[in-house]
C-alpha cells in the first residue's frame, strides 16, 4: 500500500514539474508585454487594417459579416445578462 502511495506522490511531483516547464515554454507565445506595446504603438494602423478587412468582407461575403455581428450581439447580450444577475444576486455567476 505504501509503495503505491509513494509511486503516486512521485508521479504527481513529476507532473507538477512538467506543468511548470510547459507553462514557462508557453509564456513566450501568449500575449505579453511586447504584444501590448505593439498595439499601443501601432494603434492607428491596426484600426485601419481592421476597417479595410471589414469593408472587403462586406463586399465579398456579406453573410459572413452578418454572422460575425450576430455572434458579437449574442455575446454582448450574455455579458450584460451576467452583469445584471451579478448585481441582483451576487452569489449567482452564470445566467440561466
Amino acid at each position: 500500500m505504501d509503495l503505491s502511495i509513494e509511486a503516486l506522490i512521485a508521479e504527481n511531483n513529476e507532473l507538477k514539474t512538467r506543468v511548470i516547464e510547459l507553462e514557462a515554454h508557453l509564456s513566450k507565445y501568449t500575449n505579453g508585454e511586447s504584444h501590448k506595446r505593439y498595439y499601443q504603438k501601432n494603434k492607428d494602423s491596426v484600426i485601419q487594417n481592421a476597417k479595410t478587412y471589414l469593408q472587403k468582407l462586406s463586399s465579398n461575403n456579406p453573410d459572413k459579416l452578418k454572422e460575425y455581428r450576430r455572434r458579437a450581439y449574442l455575446k454582448r447580450k450574455d455579458k450584460l445578462k451576467t452583469q445584471l444577475l451579478a448585481c441582483i444576486n451576487p452569489t449567482v455567476t452564470e445566467p440561466m
